[in-house]
C-alpha cells in the first residue's frame, strides 16, 4: 500500500527533493525523449504529493492554488515510476491529488494540462477535454478541466 506524503517545497527532505527530481527525469526527460526545462521555477508554489512503497518513491504529482499556474487550482508532473506501472498506482496518485486539491485548496474547479495519449485516463478521473490539442515540447497535449 502507498504511503502518501503532501509537502511544501521547504518541507522536503533533500532526499525528497532529490527522489522527486531524479524520478521526473526519468519519465519526462529519457524515457519520453524529451529535452526539455524540467526544473521550471514553480516547484517553490507547489505543493508536492509523493507516494511511497517502503522507502521508494514510485508516484509523484504536484499541485497549485488558481492563479499559480492557471486560473483554477491545477495538478501537473503527474509520473509513476516505470518499475511499478500496471499496479494502478497512476488511479491513486490521481485519487490523492484530486482529494489534496480539495483539502488544501478548498476548490473542486481543477485544470491539467495532459498529456494526449491519456485522455482517457484522465477522463476516468471526472476530467473533460477543454479546446485543441496543442504541443508542449514537441509532445501533443490538451487542456483538460474537472468541475464537481
Amino acid at each position: 500500500m502507498i504511503q502518501w506524503k503532501i509537502k511544501r517545497f521547504e518541507t522536503l527532505s533533500l532526499q525528497e527533493l532529490y527522489s522527486s527530481l531524479q524520478l521526473r527525469s526519468e519519465v519526462f526527460v529519457v524515457e519520453q525523449n524529451c529535452v526539455y526545462q524540467d526544473i521550471d521555477g514553480k516547484d517553490y508554489k507547489a505543493l508536492h504529493v509523493l507516494g511511497y512503497l517502503q522507502e521508494e518513491l514510485v508516484a509523484y504529482a504536484r499541485l497549485f492554488r488558481a492563479g499559480d499556474y492557471f486560473d483554477q487550482a491545477s495538478i501537473g508532473r503527474v509520473v509513476v515510476s516505470p518499475k511499478h506501472r500496471n499496479k494502478a498506482f497512476g488511479h491513486e496518485l490521481m485519487k490523492a491529488a484530486v482529494q489534496e486539491v480539495e483539502q488544501h485548496f478548498q476548490t473542486t474547479a481543477i485544470t491539467i494540462s495532459a498529456q494526449l495519449y491519456l485522455k482517457d485516463f484522465y477522463e476516468s478521473h471526472g476530467f473533460i477535454a477543454c479546446g485543441e490539442t496543442y504541443l508542449e515540447d514537441d509532445i501533443p497535449h490538451i487542456e483538460m478541466r474537472r468541475n464537481t
